[in-house]
C-alpha cells in the first residue's frame, strides 16, 4: 500500500503564529510510528513569495525532509522564480511506493486564478505516456472543478477542459490533488478523484456557515492521507490541535 500525506496553504509570512501552525503538522507527521511514502504540499507555502519567507519555511519543514520525501509545487501566493531558487523545482516527477507523483505549476504571475500552460500540459502528457503501467497522481494548486465555495470557485483553474483532455489519454491516473480552497474537499474530475487539501493557515467558511468572511483561523489544523492499493484510492482526513 502506498501512503501519501497531503496538506496545503501554509502562507508563512515571517510570523511565529503561522510557523507554529505549520510546525504542528510537521511534528504530527514526524511522530507517526508508521512510514509514509511521501509528503505532498500543493502550494501557497509563503504569503508573499519572498526569500525570507522561504528561509522560514525551510526551517519549519526541515524535520519533515529529514524523515520523508517532501514534494511541493507553487500556488498563487508563491513567486515561482524565488520558489525555484530557494525551495524546490516548481515542476517535478518522482516515484514513491510504486506511484508516479507529478506536480506542476498552475500559478499566473500577479493573478489569483490559475492556468496550466501548453508546455506544462505537454510535459504532463509526455510523462504519463512514458509510464503507462504505473499508477499516477497529478498535483497542482488550483482546483479544476467548482467546489461550492464562491470565493474560490471564481479563482480556480482557467482551463480545466485542456487538463481533462490530457487525463483522458492516461487511465493510470488514480487521483488529482490540489489546494487553494483552504478546505478538505472530495469530488471528481475527468472521471478520477479530485482531493483538495485543507489549508494549514485557515479554514474556508462555507456559504451557509458564515456570510461575513471567507476564511477563519481556529484551534485546529488538518491534513489528508491518501492510500493507493491495486483495489483503489482512499482518502482519510486528520485534524490536530493548533495549540
Amino acid at each position: 500500500m502506498t501512503v501519501l500525506a497531503h496538506f496545503s496553504d501554509l502562507h508563512l509570512d515571517g510570523s511565529p503564529e503561522r510557523a507554529d501552525r505549520a510546525g504542528r503538522v510537521v511534528s504530527y507527521l514526524c511522530a507517526l510510528p508508521g512510514a509514509l511514502d511521501a509528503v505532498v504540499i500543493t502550494g501557497d507555502l509563503a504569503e508573499n513569495g519572498t526569500a525570507e519567507e522561504y528561509a522560514q519555511l525551510r526551517e519549519v519543514l526541515k524535520p519533515l525532509h529529514d524523515r520523508f520525501p517532501v514534494l511541493m509545487c507553487p500556488g498563487n501566493h508563491d513567486v515561482t522564480p524565488v520558489f525555484a531558487e530557494h525551495l524546490a523545482a516548481p515542476q517535478s516527477a518522482a516515484a514513491h511506493g510504486g506511484v508516479q507523483i507529478l506536480l506542476v505549476d498552475s500559478s499566473i504571475p500577479g493573478e489569483d486564478d490559475g492556468l496550466l500552460s501548453t508546455s506544462t500540459l505537454d510535459w504532463l502528457d509526455a510523462r504519463l505516456a512514458a509510464a503507462p503501467g504505473t499508477p499516477a497522481v497529478v498535483g497542482f494548486h488550483h482546483p479544476p472543478a467548482a467546489l461550492g465555495i464562491p470565493f474560490i470557485d471564481v479563482i480556480g483553474l482557467r482551463n480545466p477542459a485542456a487538463l481533462a483532455t490530457v487525463l483522458s489519454r492516461h487511465p493510470q491516473v488514480v487521483a488529482v490533488l490540489a489546494g487553494h480552497a483552504h478546505a478538505a474537499v472530495s469530488t471528481t474530475f475527468a472521471g478520477v478523484p479530485l482531493l483538495v487539501a485543507p489549508g494549514v493557515v485557515s479554514t474556508a467558511a462555507l456559504p451557509w456557515e458564515c456570510a461575513s468572511t471567507w476564511s477563519y483561523q481556529d484551534d485546529w489544523v488538518s491534513l489528508m492521507f491518501h492510500t493507493h492499493t491495486p483495489g483503489g484510492f482512499t482518502t482519510h482526513v486528520r485534524t490536530i490541535s493548533a495549540r
